[in-house]
């Protein structure tokens, strides 16, 4: 099959000709057709598999041009990033046509969101937080809303917006169409279908955690940071002409910030990294700076994972093994797009072994290890995070277990020792009571 098979207008054949796309994705070609219908959708497929135009040609097959100054499609997604992301392809999709499109999400200054709102559009992109607070201004009208796109559904109840959804979609006008797209089904994303969806067709193209058939993965069991660290930098160096786009997973932000700077030492002004404490401009830069090869490396977090749409990324690199494995997933579906092939490398500590074997269950296939480069150091240094637990926003290690521990070696100062005075002085009474009745009975 062909776009050209699809009932598109002109005005987007002449966009995915300009983009040089040719035959639609499985999950692009089957749910055009429903959603040109009007049924309410959910589609389950993996991160890499073209949801987002899944959903946005029939959309934009449907969408008639208006002089309304009210949005008539809204579409709700995780992050910051996916909003630059789906707004990107939106402007690529509509250069031919008369299309409104603003993107909303937090961190920015909301009076220019609720300007650009106030001018009219036809297509909303927003991440929860941001239209809620619009909408509390008065400044997004929701009960002009026909078509709801809900875009990573499972993320957005991962980051905590599960109130905030179900409040936008109470306020939501009940004859609408909804489509939701995901890559993976679980309890609380069916909640939301059957609570708030009419009768959708499923459509799901990659049973759930099938690894993607381009994707090379491989793994190596590594004692501790600094050895993954030395790795790392080994098979940078070594797989150099391979290794060109490498996106890099860690656990938390404190150990992005660490290894970035590490890695800027051996790769100067090769390497970017993103979090959500860096500025919203600073992300995009860098995602920028990563996609047209400034940057060889970026080191990203799972919080902002499906907010990366990078293509030709040659690996992924999951420096931390993920404790959730459909983030396994997530994060290995970076790589391997567009029918290339990608390779996803895992470093597992004996601590994420337990990881390694959910991921493994999930996928229903072994991921295979590799032994360690003879000639690289292993380090016996530990670092903080691995001696105790880290507060924060990612646990890196549990506390190691204390076998045969006897306790504390040193005594407890007397101002620290916990003796209950109350009780003590019960228990005098009480013996003086006792002393004093065996004393009337002798006499």
């Amino acid at each position: 099959m062909t776009f050209e098979d699809l009932n598109l207008n002109n005005s987007l054949k002449n966009a995915l000709k300009d983009l040089e796309y040719i035959h639609p994705t499985p999950i692009q070609a089957k749910a055009f057709s429903i959603i040109m219908s009007g049924r309410d959708v959910v589609g389950i497929a993996q991160t890499g598999t073209g949801k987002t135009f899944a959903y946005l040609l029939p959309l934009l097959r449907l969408l008639k041009f208006s002089k309304e100054g009210h949005p008539r499609i809204l579409i709700i997604v995780p992050t910051r990033e996916l909003v630059v992301q789906v707004v990107s392809e939106l402007e690529k999709l509509t250069k031919y046509m008369t299309v409104r499109t603003v993107g909303v999400y937090g961190g920015t200054n909301i009076n220019t969101q609720k300007i650009a709102l106030l001018q009219g559009q036809d297509i909303v992109v927003a991440t929860p937080g941001r239209l809620v607070d619009l909408g509390l201004h008065g400044a997004l009208k929701l009960k002009y809303i026909k078509k709801l796109v809900i875009d990573e559904v499972d993320e957005l109840l991962n980051l905590g917006f599960r109130t905030q959804l179900n409040n936008l979609l109470d306020l939501l006008p009940p004859k609408r169409q909804n489509l939701l797209f995901s890559a993976t089904m679980t309890e609380d994303v069916e909640k939301i279908i059957d609570t708030f969806f009419n009768g959708p067709v499923k459509i799901q193209i990659v049973p759930k955690g099938t690894p993607l058939d381009q994707i090379i993965q491989r793994a190596y069991h590594v004692p501790n940071y600094h050895t993954k660290a030395n790795l790392l930098e080994y098979l940078l160096k070594r797989d150099e002409a391979t290794m060109s786009k490498v996106l890099v997973f860690v656990g938390n932000k404190k150990l992005a910030d660490r290894l970035h700077e590490r890695l800027q030492i051996t790769f100067p002004d090769q390497v970017g990294v993103i979090h959500s404490n860096k500025s919203q401009n600073y992300r995009i830069n860098a995602v920028k700076s990563f996609q047209d090869g400034t940057h060889r490396i970026i080191i990203a977090t799972d919080i902002i994972a499906r907010g990366i749409d990078v293509s030709d990324v040659s690996h992924v690199v999951n420096f931390d093994t993920p404790e959730v494995p459909e983030n396994y997933m997530h994060r290995i579906g970076r790589t391997g797009r567009a029918d290339k092939i990608g390779e996803s490398i895992t470093f597992i500590t004996e601590r994420e072994q337990e990881y390694q074997m959910l991921i493994e269950q999930l996928m229903k296939k072994i991921i295979p290890l590799e032994e360690l480069p003879e000639d690289l150091e292993v380090s016996t240094e530990l670092i903080e995070e691995e001696k105790t637990v880290m507060l924060g926003d990612k646990h890196y290690l549990q506390n190691a277990t204390l076998k045969n521990s006897q306790g504390a070696f040193h005594d407890k100062l007397d101002k620290n020792q916990k003796v209950n005075r109350a009780k003590e002085k019960r228990m005098a009474r009480k013996k003086a009571k006792q002393r004093s009745g065996r004393k009337k009975k002798s006499r």
